[in-house]
């Protein structure tokens, strides 16, 4: 299977679809008042996948099957749904969206729902807060998200007042105007950016992708920015399997 998530864009209507670590014993002197359940969160990991306009966060579950290192094994994943609203560019059409999208294709100069992303990117601050009240290391949290949920993972992981594991943009854009960079936290400037595009991409263009990472070093945030020759609007294998390598790279275990 060539794509996990594909894109069907019919005339009147755009719809995106489809789209741990192992608890490791030390011979070292026990820390005081730590339980096993405290050690267990603090080595485990948690990955939040954000989906795209008109999906549902169970449909892309299966991408947590391509992690098979043993490093994963002690991964929470959480796969949240967007509420139901209507879209400007599916002409007022109610469906799963994280924020409003005015036009289709998405170009580095569209015109952006700031006040929409915004309330999105609390709700995606909430559901952080409630994993790190569970004693998972914010080094161990890393924000994903495919195409509007890319675009909803980059303000997020920007505007959260720690420094995460990292967030992995797919095919996303920057969803806020210039004048939100000068918010971003000093810990947030430190929270790595996996930027992957497909160059063949006519929904959100790859030019899109491109204006982001000059952006995000201007700012003081380090992005990765990996292009993908011939990928549409959709992801690959490829991606995903460099993407596991990435975070696998990053998690850190308690000692």
């Amino acid at each position: 299977m060539k794509h996990i998530i594909s894109l069907v864009k019919p005339v009147v209507l755009v719809i995106i679809t489809f789209c741990t670590t192992v608890l490791l014993v030390f011979l070292s002197p026990p820390r005081p008042y730590s339980s096993a359940g405290d050690l267990m969160a603090r080595s485990r990991s948690f990955i939040l996948w954000l989906h795209g306009l008109g999906d549902l966060g169970p449909a892309n579950e299966p991408i947590k099957t391509l992690f098979t290192s043993a490093e994963f094994r002690n991964t929470v994943w959480s796969f949240p749904s967007a509420p139901s609203s209507p879209v400007t560019c599916n002409f007022g059409s109610v469906m799963p969206s994280w924020f409003d999208i005015y036009e289709i294709p998405i170009t580095a100069e569209s015109p952006k729902d700031e006040n929409g992303v915004l309330r999105a990117v609390q709700k995606v601050h909430a559901m952080i807060d409630k994993e790190l009240d569970a004693g998972t290391s914010p080094n161990n949290v890393f924000i994903c998200g495919f195409s509007q949920g890319g675009a909803l993972t980059l303000a997020s992981v920007l505007l959260y007042p720690k420094t995460l594991g990292g967030g992995a943009v797919f095919s996303g854009w920057v969803p806020f105007n210039s004048s939100i960079i000068e918010k971003i936290p000093q810990d947030a400037k430190r929270t790595p950016i996996l930027w992957s595009h497909g160059m063949a991409d006519r929904t959100v263009l790859f030019e899109a992708g491109q204006a982001g990472p000059p952006l995000l070093e201007q700012a003081g945030v380090s992005c990765t920015f990996k292009a993908y020759p011939g990928l549409g609007h959709s992801i690959s294998n490829e991606e995903l399997h460099h993407l596991e390598s990435w975070i696998k790279s990053r998690l850190q275990s308690s000692s």
